[in-house]
C-alpha cells in the first residue's frame, strides 16, 4: 500500500518536445526584419524593379533596344511605344528594361569588389594591428579625403580608351568594355568605409575569451580570422553591402549623365539620362530611367535601414 502512495507522489518528467526551443541571434534578427514596415516596403519596391527588368526582358527582344529608325525619333508615349522613343528612334521601354539590367549588374558587382577589398583590409588592420594597421588606415583616410567622383573620373579617362579596351560579346549581346572598367573603378574607390567598419568589429572581437582560447591551443592566425573573427563581421558587412548597391547605381548614373559612363551600344539608366540632357523638354526621355533609379535607391535604402535595425546587437532581445 505504501508503495502505491509513493508512486502517486512521484512527479512525472515532462516530455522533451514540451520544452521551448531557443532562438539564435540570427533568427531573432530576421523576425525583427519581418516586423519592420519600411524594410518590407523596400523589399516590395525592389521586387517591382527586378520584375520589370527581368520579366520585361522575356517579353521584349534585346534587338528592340538597339534598333533605330530616325523617322520615329522623339515620339511621345503611345500604345506602340509606352515610354516613347529617343533621338534616333529607339524604343525607350526596351532600353529602360535592358539598361536596368546593366545598371543593376554594375551596382551589385561593384559592391562585391568593394566588400571583398574592404573586408580583407579591415580584417588585416584590426587583427594584426601595429604598423600594418597604421599603414592601411592612413591609406583609407587618404582616399577618403579625395572625392570618389573625382577618382572615378580620372580612372575612367585612363582606362576607357576604346582602342585599348574594345567591346566584347557575350551570349549574343554586345557589351561596352567600360562596363567592366566602371565595376572596378566604383569598387576600388569605395572600400574605405567598409574597411573601417570591419576593423572596429575585429578590434572588439579579438579580445574575447574564445579568441584567447583558440590561440592557446595553437590555432593559426588565418584559422582564427576565418573561423572565429570573420563570422562576427557578417552583419555589418551585409548592411554595408545593401546600402553600397544604391550608392554604386547612383555613381554609375552620375558618370553616365556626364558622358563618362558605360559607352554605347550598351544602355544603362545613367547614359539614357545623359543622352536626354540636351532634350530636357521631352520629359519622357529622362523621366522613366530616373523614376526606376529613384525606386531602386529608395527600396535599397529602406531595406538597408531595416537590416541595420534588425542586426543591431543592442536590439536583440
Amino acid at each position: 500500500m505504501s508503495t502505491v502512495k509513493n508512486l502517486e507522489t512521484v512527479q512525472t518528467v515532462p516530455k522533451l518536445d514540451t520544452y521551448i526551443k531557443g532562438k539564435s541571434n540570427f533568427q531573432r534578427s530576421m523576425a525583427r526584419l519581418r516586423r519592420h514596415r519600411m524594410a518590407l516596403v523596400g523589399a516590395g519596391l525592389l521586387i517591382l524593379v527586378f520584375a520589370f527588368v527581368f520579366v520585361g526582358s522575356l517579353l521584349i527582344p534585346e534587338r528592340a533596344s538597339t534598333f533605330n529608325d530616325p523617322s520615329r525619333a522623339l515620339q511621345y508615349p503611345s500604345s506602340e511605344f509606352p515610354f516613347g522613343t529617343d533621338v534616333i528612334g529607339r524604343d525607350l521601354l526596351a532600353r529602360t528594361v535592358y539598361g536596368g539590367q546593366i545598371s543593376l549588374f554594375v551596382g551589385v558587382t561593384a559592391v562585391i569588389v568593394q566588400m571583398f577589398v574592404g573586408t580583407v583590409i579591415g580584417l588585416l588592420a584590426g587583427y594584426l594591428g601595429g604598423y600594418i594597421d597604421s599603414l592601411l588606415m592612413r591609406l583609407a583616410e587618404a582616399m577618403l579625403s579625395i572625392p570618389q567622383l573625382f577618382l572615378a573620373l580620372i580612372a575612367l579617362r585612363i582606362f576607357s580608351d576604346p582602342t585599348q579596351f574594345p567591346d566584347f560579346s557575350f551570349m549574343g549581346r554586345t557589351y561596352s568594355s567600360t562596363m567592366i572598367v566602371i565595376v572596378f573603378v566604383i569598387g576600388l574607390t569605395s572600400w574605405m568605409r567598409v574597411s573601417r567598419i570591419v576593423r572596429s568589429v575585429v578590434l572588439a572581437v579579438k579580445e574575447q575569451e574564445y579568441i584567447t582560447s583558440a590561440r592557446s591551443i595553437g590555432a593559426g592566425t588565418w584559422r582564427i580570422i576565418m573561423r572565429h573573427v570573420l563570422p562576427n563581421c557578417f552583419a555589418p558587412i551585409i548592411v554595408s553591402a545593401t546600402l553600397g548597391v544604391a550608392s554604386a547605381i547612383l555613381l554609375e548614373a552620375y558618370l553616365g549623365f556626364l558622358g563618362l559612363g558605360v559607352r554605347a551600344p550598351t544602355p544603362t539608366w545613367g547614359n539614357i539620362m545623359g543622352e536626354a540632357n540636351t532634350y530636357i523638354n521631352y520629359y519622357f526621355y529622362w523621366f522613366f530611367p530616373a523614376f526606376f533609379i529613384m525606386l531602386t535607391t529608395l527600396g535599397i535604402n529602406f531595406l538597408g535601414d531595416g537590416l541595420r535595425d534588425a542586426f543591431d546587437p543592442r536590439s536583440l532581445r
